[in-house]
C-alpha cells in the first residue's frame, strides 16, 4: 500500500453533543444527536419477522469478516495517519456485516427505473434525510435497503446503498462512496443552488473578428450624421456604466450569497454513488449525489475527497492523493498503485507493473506477505447478499414521498411535490420564485398536472402582471395547445394556441383583445396564414361573462388576410393581402411581386348598392376600381373581369363575417368550458389501475353476471331441443310415462332421419363430383392434342381442384358414418338424464 500524509494540523474529532444541544458545525438545533434530524427511534423497530441472514452470519461471511480485519489491520499499519475504513458495520440486528453483502442488486419492474436518473429522482423523493450522528466519522450502523424502505429514513450512507443496488440491477456500473463533501452536500442544504427547473439561460456566442485582408475593394464614403454618431456613443456608454453597476451590484450580492465558513471544511464525512462509463452507454464517469439524485462532474469542487468504493463484488481503497479533492483521480479501478483492492479475483483486471524490475526492488518479506494475502484473496468467493429481495409496491413507486408530499428550498425558489390523485385538481407538483433570498416575495408560480381529464399539464401564474398561461397535452376537446390570459372574462386579453394538425381550419394561434382578434394558420389549401380583425364600439355594454355573440355583437369594422405565394398562379394574379373595410364599403387587394419587379400589382374597389332606389341594377363604371397593374395586361383593363371580381369578393365577405362570429363564439366556448372545468375537475384512471377501478370493476361485473344470466336464459328458451316435441303433447310441466315415451321415441326418430338425410347429401354430392370428374377426363383425352399449353394448365388446375372437393367429401362422408352411432347414443343419454323426462326413463 502506498502512504497517503494527512497534514498535523487536522482537528480531531468533536465528541457527540448532549441531546436538545446547539451544534456549532451547523448552527442549527439539535435533537440527541450532533446534528438536526428526525425524531425517528430507530432502537423501536420490530426485527422479529426478519430472515435469519439478518440475525446471523454464514461461514462464508464469517471468513469475509476475519479477511476484512486482517485487511483492516495491515491498512492500518501500513497507512497510520489515514482514517478508519468503513468494512464492516452492525445491522439493523446487531450482526456485523461486511458492506459489499449489503448492496443487493435489483431491477424493479417500473419503466422509469430502468434509467440511472429514474432511480436517482425515486430514492431521493422516496426516503427522508438522517444526518450523521457525527459529522466526520461513518456511522456505526448500515441497515438493509429493504428497512430502510420501509421505514422512508435514512443516511447518506443508506441512500447510496439502495440507489447502487438500484444501478447495478439496471446494468450500470455502479459503486458507493465513503468520502468527504461540503457542508451544503452534506446537510442537504440547497438554498444556495439554483433550482433545476430554472434552467441557466444559454450564452450568445461572440462572432468572431474576420482578420482584414490587404486585398480589398475601397468601402463608399460614410455618409452617417456624426450627431447621430456622438448620440449613440452617449447611448452605449451609459448602457456601459448601467451594465458596470449591475456587475457590482451583484458582486455585493455573490458576497453575502457566499456560504460562511465551515470550520469541519474537509473533514465532513459523505457516501454517494459513483457511475463509471463503459456499461449502459454511459459516456463519462460521474458521481450522484443521493440526496438530491443529481448528478455531478468526477470535477465538482463540493466533492472534497475519497476514501473507499465499493460494490456487491469488492472493496476497493483509494490510495491517490485527495489535496485538489476529486478532480485529479482516475478512476482505473484495476490499477493496483491507484487503487488497493481487498480481493484480487474481482471483475475488474489488475493493472500490471510498468517495469518487471521494480518486484525485485520489494522486500522479501513484504513479497511473502502479497503472495500469501492473493492466495487467500483468489480462493475466497464473495458470498451473495443477505439482504431479502427489493420489493416496492406500486401504490409505494406512486406515492415517492412521505406521506405523499415534500418540499424542497432552493435559492430564491420553492419546490413542493405531490403523490398523483392525492390532489383533488391533479396537483403534483408546483416552483414558488421568489424576488429575494428570505423567500418573502412572490414573483411567479409555476404548477404542474398530471391525470386531468382536461388535458392540462402546466400553468405559469406571474403575479407581478397577473399573467397566468395555462399548456395542455394533445387530446384537448378543442384542440388547445396554451392559454395567456389575465381574466376569464371574454373581450379581454387573451393568446390561445392549437394543435393545427387536430383542426380542420389548420387553426394554430389566435390573439384577442377588446378591439382585435388576430389568427394564424399552418398548412392550409389556400394558402391563407393570417387572418386580422378589428372591431368597433357597440351600442351598449356587455353585462353578462356568457351573452352570446349575435346578441349585441361588436361591429365589425376591418377584415385583413395575408396569404402566402401560391406557385401555380402567376405573381399578379395571385393575392398576397386583401382588405375588407366593412365600415366604408371598400376592399384593398395587393398581389405578390413579380420577380425583377420592385413594386406589387394592386386594386382598390369601391362598393355600391347593387340596385338604386328605383330598382335598376347600377351599372359598373371605371370610378368604381382603381388598379395599378405591373406590366400591361387588357384582361385586367375590362370591366366584366373587373365586376366578376367583385362579386366574388363582395359574396367572401358575407363569409368572412360569418366567419369572424364563429370565431368569436369559439373563444367565448372555450373561456365557458375552461372555467367549467376549473370549479369542477375531474381526473382521469387508467385501465390498468386496478386499485382505483375497484368501483367500476365492481360495477361492471355485476353488470356483466346480470348479462349473462339472462343470455343463458333465453338461450335456453331459444335452444330447447325438446321444445317441438312437448308442443304435440301441450307443454305440460308433469308427463305421463307414455308421454315422456313418445317424446324419446318421437326425438330420437327425427334425429336418426336428419343423421341420414345428411349422409345422402353428402353421398349425392360426392357422386356427382366423381361423375363430373369423369366426363372431364374423357373430354380431355379427346381433345388433348388440340389444347394448348395454357389451356392444358388451366384444365389440370380445375381437374387437380375438383379432385381435392372429391377427397374432402369421401372423408366428410366416412367420418359422418363413423359418428352417426355416437351421436345417436349420446342425445339418448341426454334424454335419459334430462330432468323433464327423467323420472320415466331413468329405469328405462
Amino acid at each position: 500500500m502506498e502512504q497517503v500524509c494527512v497534514p498535523s494540523d487536522v482537528p480531531e474529532p468533536l465528541p457527540c453533543f448532549d441531546s436538545r444541544s446547539s451544534c456549532p458545525n451547523c448552527s442549527r438545533l439539535i435533537t440527541c444527536v450532533s446534528c438536526p434530524g428526525s425524531d425517528f427511534d430507530w432502537s423501536s423497530i420490530d426485527t422479529s419477522q426478519l430472515p435469519s441472514s439478518y440475525k446471523t452470519n454464514s461461514l462464508k461471511e464469517k471468513k469475509l469478516l476475519h479477511i476484512a480485519d486482517h485487511f483492516l489491520q495491515q491498512y492500518t499499519h501500513l497507512c497510520p495517519d489515514r482514517k478508519p475504513l468503513f468494512l464492516h458495520p452492525v445491522n439493523e440486528c446487531g450482526v456485523e456485516k461486511f458492506v459489499s453483502t449489503t448492496v443487493r442488486p435489483t431491477l424493479l419492474p417500473y419503466t422509469e427505473l430502468y434509467h440511472w436518473d429514474g432511480c436517482a429522482s425515486f430514492v431521493s423523493d422516496y426516503l427522508t434525510m438522517e444526518p450523521l450522528r457525527s459529522p466526520i466519522t461513518p456511522p456505526s450502523s448500515l441497515y438493509s435497503p429493504t428497512t430502510i424502505l420501509k421505514y422512508q429514513q435514512g443516511n447518506c450512507f443508506d441512500f447510496s446503498v439502495l440507489l447502487c443496488s438500484m444501478l447495478i440491477g439496471a446494468g450500470y456500473d455502479a459503486y458507493c462512496v465513503h468520502g468527504y463533501a461540503t457542508r451544503e452536500i452534506c446537510t442537504l442544504d440547497e438554498t444556495l443552488e439554483l433550482c433545476p427547473l430554472l434552467g441557466k439561460p444559454q450564452e450568445v456566442p461572440k462572432e468572431e473578428v474576420k482578420k482584414s485582408n490587404k486585398y480589398r475593394v475601397k468601402p463608399p464614403p460614410d455618409l452617417q450624421s456624426k450627431f447621430e454618431l456622438q448620440q449613440e456613443a452617449k447611448k452605449k456608454a451609459e448602457t456601459e456604466a448601467a451594465q458596470k453597476n449591475e456587475e457590482r451590484e451583484e458582486e455585493k450580492v455573490t458576497e453575502v450569497e457566499k456560504p460562511k465558513h465551515d470550520p469541519l471544511y474537509g473533514l465532513r464525512v459523505h457516501a454517494w454513488v459513483l457511475v463509471l462509463s463503459g456499461k449502459r452507454e454511459v459516456p463519462e464517469t460521474f458521481f450522484i449525489n443521493p440526496f438530491t439524485g443529481n448528478s455531478h462532474s468526477t470535477m465538482d469542487e463540493h466533492f472534497l475527497g475519497i476514501e473507499s468504493i465499493w460494490n456487491h463484488r469488492n472493496y476497493w481503497v483509494n490510495m491517490q492523493d485527495c489535496w485538489n479533492g476529486c478532480k485529479d483521480l482516475i478512476f482505473d479501478l484495476g490499477d493496483a498503485i491507484r487503487w488497493e483492492i481487498m480481493f484480487s479475483g474481482s471483475n475488474k483486471p489488475l493493472q500490471l507493473l510498468p517495469d518487471a524490475e521494480e518486484e525485485k526492488e520489494l522486500p522479501d518479506r513484504d513479497m511473502d506477505d502479497m503472495q500469501e494475502k492473493e492466495e487467500e484473496d483468489v480462493s475466497f468467493d464473495m458470498p451473495p447478499s443477505w439482504v431479502a429481495p427489493i420489493q416496492i409496491s406500486p401504490r409505494e413507486f406512486e406515492t415517492r414521498c412521505s406521506q405523499g408530499r415534500k418540499v424542497i428550498l432552493y435559492k430564491k425558489a420553492k419546490l413542493e411535490k405531490w403523490a398523483p390523485y392525492l390532489n383533488g385538481n391533479g396537483l403534483v407538483k408546483r416552483l414558488t420564485i421568489y424576488a429575494d433570498l428570505d423567500c418573502t416575495k412572490v414573483v411567479e408560480v409555476r404548477e404542474w398536472y398530471k391525470n386531468r381529464e382536461d388535458m392540462l399539464d402546466m400553468r405559469e401564474v406571474n403575479k407581478q402582471t397577473q399573467l397566468t398561461t395555462e399548456y395542455f397535452s394533445p387530446g384537448h376537446l378543442l384542440g388547445l395547445k396554451a392559454h395567456t390570459y389575465t381574466s376569464l372574462e371574454p373581450e379581454t386579453e387573451h393568446t390561445m394556441e392549437f394543435y393545427n394538425e387536430a383542426r380542420v381550419d389548420g387553426l394554430q394561434k389566435r390573439v384577442e383583445n377588446s378591439n382585435e382578434i388576430t389568427e394564424y394558420f399552418v398548412g392550409r389549401d389556400d394558402f391563407l396564414h393570417i387572418r386580422h380583425m378589428e372591431f368597433g364600439k357597440r351600442g351598449k355594454k356587455i353585462h353578462l361573462a356568457g351573452t352570446r355573440t349575435d346578441i349585441n355583437s361588436r361591429p365589425i369594422v376591418q377584415i385583413k388576410e395575408c396569404f402566402h405565394r401560391n406557385l401555380e398562379k402567376p405573381a399578379d394574379e395571385d393575392v398576397a393581402e386583401r382588405i375588407f373595410l366593412i365600415t366604408e364599403e371598400m376592399i384593398h387587394l395587393t398581389y405578390h411581386l413579380k420577380d425583377k419587379y420592385i413594386t406589387a400589382s394592386k386594386k382598390n374597389f369601391f362598393k355600391a348598392a347593387e340596385r338604386d332606389r328605383k330598382g335598376s341594377e347600377i351599372i359598373m363604371t371605371p370610378e368604381m376600381c382603381i388598379t395599378y397593374q405591373v406590366g400591361s395586361s387588357e384582361k385586367d383593363k375590362k370591366l366584366l373581369h373587373l365586376y366578376k371580381l367583385l362579386q366574388e369578393l363582395t359574396e367572401e365577405e358575407k363569409q368572412l363575417k360569418q366567419q369572424v362570429r364563429q370565431s368569436e363564439a369559439e373563444v367565448l366556448n372555450i373561456l365557458k368550458i375552461c372555467e367549467k372545468e376549473e370549479t369542477a375537475v375531474k381526473l382521469s384512471v387508467s385501465i390498468y389501475d386496478t386499485e382505483r377501478n375497484e368501483k367500476r370493476k365492481q360495477q361492471y361485473e355485476a353488470t356483466k353476471n346480470t348479462m349473462e344470466d339472462e343470455l343463458l336464459g333465453q338461450e335456453e328458451q331459444d335452444l330447447d331441443y325438446l321444445a317441438p316435441f312437448l308442443i304435440q303433447i301441450g307443454h305440460r310441466e308433469k308427463m305421463t310415462k307414455r308421454q315422456a315415451l313418445r317424446v324419446r321415441d318421437d326425438c330420437l326418430t327425427d334425429f336418426k332421419h336428419r343423421l341420414i338425410n345428411k349422409a345422402n347429401i353428402i353421398q349425392a354430392r360426392f357422386e356427382k363430383a366423381v361423375e363430373e370428374l369423369q366426363k372431364k377426363d374423357q373430354w380431355f383425352q379427346e381433345n388433348q392434342n388440340r389444347l394448348s399449353a395454357e389451356e392444358e394448365e388451366d384444365f389440370l388446375a380445375r381437374y387437380s381442384e375438383t379432385t381435392f372437393h372429391i377427397h374432402i367429401l369421401a372423408l366428410r362422408l366416412n367420418r359422418e358414418k363413423q359418428m352417426a352411432p355416437q351421436k345417436y347414443l349420446a342425445l339418448e343419454e341426454k334424454l335419459r338424464k334430462d330432468p323433464r323426462l327423467a323420472e320415466h326413463l331413468g329405469h328405462a
